[in-house]
């Protein structure tokens, strides 16, 4: 039970509109104002996942302060103006009195930013979820975010995800959830696929499983309201696929597919097309991967059919891009290339607001590298290696682990290909990013390189690249 000490809940009040974001937004959809505010973030080097979704509950007022990486983005867009001028209340009333006690006590070198707001729970939903918390710290134990200031830091901040998980924790989870846990579970999301954009999986996985835990015994409680169950579905099933890619990076292929089947069943649970599309999407990449090229072309087209009703050509491009994968796997040219064909048109078509939020690393840099993949696996080499060379060349500098993928692809390609001097410069510069990465997949390509340059060890690029390798830490 709650401490005595603890007041008891106040009535919450209905969210009153943020009109002066409203405006702020003018003619711009929610969904052009998204990708302003995303490429606002890019400018000052801050990651925030935006979409339309998000603008609407700010301007329904369900957002009532953003959290800090969101405040530098607004603050950016709109210089000279501050949070309440964008209509936004003041950080401390959102918090409450007994947050604001404890973060004084923690003194100024908190290293965990606090999401949007306490205050968004369903309002026929009055329980908490643990029944340990103050009322009005339950959404910020339940939202905290995680520190990114390198992969062994990022690693050790999965804990407080926002969805904390322990025995007894789980045995509480009992009551119904509210919009609360919902958007702790969407940011949870988010942030597992930031810091794998930045780091890589090794670090992360055996941590991200817990917070997956907790989602599913969020499901088994119920919610108070349809669309909150609906979003509890649809968070769940994202989280088990964000876990599956973390399996998956790291090598541990079997936990990937469990996690893919989870997500898979959700989706189809909830009759969630999007979501079955994306569990589909990455089991194709996993047995492709797994040396099971049939079922990767199979679970593309299966990705395909639950995509085609949602009417985003990117993501109709990705999952094409997946197929020509298992086709190459096949040593079918043909099937590879009327794929390929596939994904360029419908990625010519450009993005649009039915884009679902997670296809953010998609761009041409990842449709250049993902066909480098497909003509190195038909042993096409320079050609495999003109479009890693431009995977690189493209790829936006925040998503350090594809940077380091596309360098090992490369490294890897011009190898093979008879050019070992410029492969064992791409494989240098894919070391120099291995401080920052940790992905079980891009040391097993450079292993793979390493033996392939073995021959040529006498040349000082070659050897100066062997000799680095050779020094590497191996991952667990």
């Amino acid at each position: 039970m709650a401490s005595s000490t603890v007041t008891s809940a106040q009535p919450e009040r209905p969210p009153r509109p943020n009109l002066a974001f409203r405006r702020l937004r003018g003619k711009r959809s929610p969904a052009e104002f998204a990708a302003a505010v995303r490429r606002a973030a890019r400018e000052i080097g801050e990651r925030v996942s935006c979409d339309a979704r998000y603008v609407g509950r700010v301007e329904a007022g369900e957002i009532r302060c953003p959290n800090y990486a969101y405040e530098r983005v607004f603050l950016h867009m709109f210089p000279g103006r501050t949070l309440t001028d964008l209509g936004f209340v003041p950080r401390s009333s959102v918090r409450g009195r007994q947050a604001r006690s404890t973060s004084e006590s923690r003194g100024a070198g908190e290293p965990y930013e606090t999401y949007d707001t306490h205050d968004t729970r369903d309002t026929h939903d009055t329980h908490h979820l643990y029944e340990t918390h103050d009322n009005t710290e339950e959404s910020d134990v339940l939202r905290r975010a995680f520190m990114t200031s390198g992969a062994t830091v990022a690693a050790a901040s999965l804990g407080p995800l926002g969805l904390a998980f322990d025995a007894a924790a789980a045995g509480r989870v009992a009551r119904r959830a509210g919009t609360g846990e919902a958007g702790a579970l969407e940011e949870a999301v988010r942030r597992i696929r930031l810091l794998d954009d930045r780091h890589g999986a090794d670090g992360l996985y055996r941590r991200a499983a817990a917070p997956l835990r907790t989602a599913y015994a969020l499901l088994d409680a119920g919610a108070s309201r349809q669309a909150t169950a609906d979003r509890l579905y649809t968070g769940a099933g994202e989280l088990a696929i964000s876990v599956g890619w973390l399996a998956h990076d790291s090598g541990r292929f079997d936990d990937a597919r469990s996690h893919y089947a989870e997500a898979l069943a959700t989706a189809r649970v909830n009759g969630d097309a999007g979501l079955e599309a994306h569990a589909f999407c990455n089991m194709a990449f996993l047995a492709r991967d797994a040396g099971r090229p049939r079922e990767a072309v199979r679970a593309a087209q299966a990705a395909q059919r639950a995509a085609r009703p949602l009417g985003s050509a990117r993501l109709m491009s990705l999952l094409a891009l997946r197929e020509a994968g298992g086709w190459a796997g096949l040593a079918d040219r043909v099937g590879c290339e009327q794929a390929l064909v596939r994904a360029q048109t419908f990625f010519q078509r450009g993005p649009s607001d039915a884009d679902p939020e997670w296809m953010s690393f998609y761009g041409e840099a990842e449709l250049e590298g993902l066909e480098a993949q497909c003509w190195s696996t038909l042993g096409d080499w320079p050609r495999a290696a003109r479009h890693a060379r431009r995977a690189g060349d493209l790829q936006d500098p925040h998503f350090t682990r594809n940077l380091a993928l596309y360098s090992a692809e490369l490294a890897d390609d011009l190898a093979r290909g008879g050019r070992p001097d410029e492969a064992a410069g791409a494989g240098m510069r894919c070391l120099d990013l291995l401080g920052e990465v940790q992905s079980s997949r891009i040391h097993t390509m450079l292993a793979g390189t390493a033996r392939v340059l073995l021959p040529h060890r006498r040349a000082s690029d070659v050897s100066a690249f062997l000799d680095r390798h050779a020094a590497l830490p191996r991952p667990a």
